[in-house]
Formats: C-alpha cells, sequence, structure tokens
C-alpha cells in the first residue's frame, strides 16, 4: 500500500523514492484528511482520545490553538498533523506531501495547509480556513 511504501521509504529504490515520497505521501495524507471530515463534525472528542489530549495538551481548546499556530506556521505548503510518537501525542508539520508515516509517526487527525485547499473560498486567509476545520 501506499502507506507502507512512505512507512518503509528506505525500502524504495532510490531512483524513484522522491516520487514515492511525493505522491504515495499525498495519497496516504489525503486518504487520512478526507476520511475524518464530516458535514456534521466538530466539536471536541470523547473517550480515550480526549484523555489523551487533555493530558498532552490541557484542555482541547488549548490543543485547538496549538495545532492551528502549527498550519498556520507552515511555510509554502504542507499539512500540520496531531501523531503519536513514541505512545505521545504531538503537534507537528510537514512540507508538501511529506507523510508523518516517513519519521515513523501515527498520523491521528491530519490538515492540508496547501493553498489549493482554500483558495477558492478564502484566497490568501488560510487562518479563516484553518477555523473552519473545527
Amino acid at each position: 500500500s501506499a502507506e507502507e511504501l512512505v512507512t518503509n521509504l528506505d525500502s524504495v529504490p532510490e531512483d524513484i523514492r522522491g516520487a514515492v515520497r511525493n505522491h504515495g505521501g499525498g495519497h496516504a495524507n489525503h486518504t487520512l484528511f478526507w476520511s475524518i471530515l464530516s458535514p456534521n463534525g466538530g466539536g471536541a472528542p470523547t473517550g480515550n482520545l480526549k484523555a489523551a489530549i487533555e493530558s498532552e495538551f490541557g484542555t482541547f481548546d488549548e490543543f485547538k490553538e496549538k495545532f492551528n499556530a502549527a498550519a498556520a506556521a507552515r511555510f509554502g505548503s504542507g499539512w500540520a498533523w496531531l501523531v503519536v510518537n513514541d505512545g505521545k501525542l504531538e503537534i507537528v508539520s510537514t512540507a508538501n506531501q511529506d507523510s508523518p508515516l516517513s519519521d515513523g509517526k501515527t498520523p491521528v487527525l491530519g490538515l492540508d495547509v496547501w493553498e489549493h485547499a482554500y483558495y477558492l473560498k478564502f484566497q490568501n486567509r488560510r487562518p479563516e480556513y484553518i477555523d473552519t476545520f473545527w
């Protein structure tokens, strides 16, 4: 699968590694992104995810502020992520179509901050787009 290839980029032949990182990463990133969106979504998580977020970040609102800051600070194109790394939640940002899978991290939540994701509705107002994610 694309996810397996992106997770194990060192096993991919060097002459196609860049293409696999870009296109495989884009596929893996968008597959997760589209699967988590919902027209009736939003609101705070529940259960184990809620407990983990509160343990790591304080409140859900504090988590959102940090996540939004990571998304807004991404220079150029890329993604903001909530990932599991060594059993702990963390917020990271990746450039272009790079996937946290390539760094051994498991994405839980991702936000596409490529300009094409928001330009038609928000033009260059990325922070407004980010706010609508929630």
